[in-house]
């Protein structure tokens, strides 16, 4: 994985939205390269099945809402990766650079959170360790999602309503959402391996 490569294309995008309203909640994710026997790879979690979160029991990367006690979003998803997957990224990650800020979603409406995705590769073999908000973690092949290998389609239903969206499916866990898009437009910033 060319690590130059990716930080020059990530410090080549925009900013992103100018959030001033104090109603905007923020959060911050990361998304943790390695490379894997299949090319590169980023770990994701499958979240724990809780009562009123949205994103109950679904697969997603590691992070959350802005804590006052953080002093930026990087510290967000610094301290939400110890919490969820039990990594200590400043220490055992490479820090990349981050993604354009996206607009919350659940159950296919925008919700008035924006959440900045941050970049970090591993500096070595990592073990993640869940906390009680995920039930697993895994790596996710990024290089077969990319050349279509895992593509899917997940099926959505909300109350009368039934949309068809498109996922990947990687051992039986299904990508969706917001993490799909997520990690779709990162992989067109993704150098392709040689």
């Amino acid at each position: 994985m060319d690590l130059t490569v990716l930080a020059a294309r990530l410090a080549a995008l925009p900013s992103g939205p100018a959030l001033t309203q104090e109603s905007t909640r923020r959060a911050a994710i990361a998304l943790l390269l390695r490379e894997g026997l299949d090319g590169v790879e980023v770990l994701l979690m499958r979240r724990a099945e809780r009562e009123g979160d949205r994103w109950s029991g679904q697969i997603g990367l590691p992070g959350g809402h802005a804590d006052p006690s953080d002093g930026d979003l990087f510290a967000t998803a610094v301290r939400e990766a110890r919490e969820e997957v039990g990594l200590d990224l400043e220490r055992e990650a490479e820090f990349v650079g981050r993604l354009v800020p996206v607009q919350a979603k659940a159950r296919g409406y925008l919700l008035p959170m924006w959440i900045t995705p941050f970049v970090f590769a591993a500096r070595g073999e990592l073990e993640p360790r869940v906390g009680p908000e995920a039930v697993e973690a895994f790596w996710f092949p990024l290089e077969r999602a990319r050349n279509g290998e895992l593509a899917w389609t997940h099926r959505y239903r909300r109350e009368t309503e039934e949309r068809v969206l498109p996922a990947w499916c990687f051992e039986e866990r299904v990508v969706w959402g917001l993490t799909y898009e997520i990690l779709s437009g990162f992989l067109r910033l993704l150098p392709t391996a040689r």
